[in-house]
């Protein structure tokens, strides 16, 4: 089976061509990383007039890349929630168009089953049911893959994402957008015991994160220090915020595998690409007999091969979605699209 995936959930125009849910024939993506970056972080507005005028081109340049037209698809797999609203509203819009005059079913996807659906294109030989760690700019969640589209979320964050977290500690420091990467870069330079910083918990719940503190904790750091005329050793302070997030998250995460006494633990998500946080899990699922998989560097990203990935799975399962079908701007990964007619 062959299914193309769009993506357009922020900043990001992506589509692709994957066959059998493993297997990626084309990927395609337009960033506007660079156009943004003068702002500090994604412009919404901008984002859904850039994805108007990307996607025809890069969905026809991830078909004929994959040398295949719309008749020799299966299914057309969409990112419908969550994320930017108008942004997303794009690639529902142009997906259904393509549906209706294709007569190709459209498959409805959700944002973060795709992050975890990127595993399947690195590791073809993983399988649910398995403990997925989701960190992104916007969503800090751990939860139990129990099938291809059955999701419990047992952890998540009670107030920033690892992701904002990472992104706005960044800005402080002066590094560009998007903060994250550049955090992680100048990490590798500097002694993450330089600063001692808070490692947060939620009383009670030994599975949620809460990362305001610990930013607003770097950030108070960095403006006394400018108060005062001194300058901070900018790779320490990101070695050591880097170290106090990852350890947050290693945590509760190896909580949640003796709780569970699951024996495979994935990463998905674009902190996945954390240098840190990929070295400290492997090691830890080695000394613990664990099996551990992670997508590689171009798939931890935005992208639509994942879309298309579980979008596979998702047409397996039965899901399908009409005309009516509509963007939602935040939409748990636990939930399924319901739609009221389908073609």
């Amino acid at each position: 089976m062959k299914l193309l995936g769009i993506e357009s959930s922020c900043d990001e125009t992506a589509a692709s061509v994957v066959e059998d849910g493993r297997r990626v024939l084309s990927s395609v993506i337009a960033s506007q990383v660079l156009e943004h970056r003068k702002f500090g972080g994604v412009v919404p507005e901008i984002a859904s007039r850039r994805h108007a005028e990307a996607i025809v081109g890069v969905v026809q340049q991830a078909l004929d890349d994959a040398k295949v037209t719309l008749k020799d698809l299966d299914a057309i797999a969409v990112t419908a929630a969550p994320g930017l609203i108008g942004a997303l509203l794009v690639g529902v819009n142009y997906a259904k168009g393509l549906s209706y005059a294709s007569g190709v079913p459209l498959v409805p996807v959700h944002h973060l089953r795709s992050h975890v659906a990127a595993n399947y294109l690195t590791n073809t030989e993983l399988k649910p049911p398995f403990l997925c760690l989701v960190v992104s700019g916007g969503h800090t969640h751990i939860v139990h893959v129990a099938d291809y589209t059955q999701f419990h979320v047992l952890g998540c964050t009670r107030d920033d994402a690892a992701g904002e977290a990472f992104d706005k500690a960044a800005r402080a420091m002066g590094l560009p957008y998007p903060g994250g990467v550049f955090l992680d870069k100048e990490a590798e330079l500097g002694d993450p015991n330089a600063f001692s910083l808070p490692h947060p918990t939620v009383d009670g719940s030994p599975f949620d994160f809460s990362f305001s503190g610990l930013k607003t904790a770097v950030i108070n750091l960095i403006h006394k220090s400018t108060q005062k005329g001194e300058e901070l050793p900018r790779a320490d302070l990101a070695a050591s915020f880097r170290r106090a997030v990852v350890d947050c998250l290693v945590r509760n995460v190896m909580a949640a595998m003796r709780e569970t006494g699951e024996k495979k633990l994935v990463i998905a998500g674009g902190v996945s690409a954390n240098a840190l946080l990929r070295r400290e899990l492997e090691v830890i699922c080695r000394e613990n007999g664990w099996e551990f998989y992670r997508p590689e560097l171009a798939l931890c990203g935005d992208n639509a091969a994942m879309v298309a990935s579980q979008g596979f799975y998702e047409y397996q399962a039965g899901k399908r979605a009409g005309l009516d079908l509509n963007a939602v701007a935040s939409m748990d990964i636990q939930a399924d699209f319901v739609n009221k007619s389908v073609r």
